[in-house]
């Protein structure tokens, strides 16, 4: 997990590492790339200051569920993650 990220959300924005792929089902049957499923958990790896009237919930460390197709893609220094409004996260594990 990377921790030192170049880049500060603003506002209620979170980065969020998500979690690897399944590569096996329970069963031991090997999952091929075209039938994964995109992950719905990750780590906060960068949480914005808030709005002016409702402090952030989640802060940097945090293992969170988020919705299937929550935020926005990004990818820095070779590494990919997602952009996101703290209102996209559904719970922190």
């Amino acid at each position: 997990m990377a921790n030192n990220v170049n880049i500060t959300p603003l506002h209620d924005r979170v980065i969020v590492q998500p979690a690897a792929a399944e590569e096996k089902t329970a069963g031991g049957i090997i999952i091929p790339d075209t039938a994964k499923e995109k992950p719905q958990r990750g780590i906060v790896i960068a949480a914005g200051p808030g709005k002016k009237d409702e402090p952030m919930t989640v802060k940097k460390g945090d293992s969170v569920l988020y919705g299937k197709y929550a935020g926005t893609e990004i990818a820095l220094e070779g590494t990919d993650y997602l952009i996101m409004r703290e209102s996209d996260i559904l719970a922190i594990v």
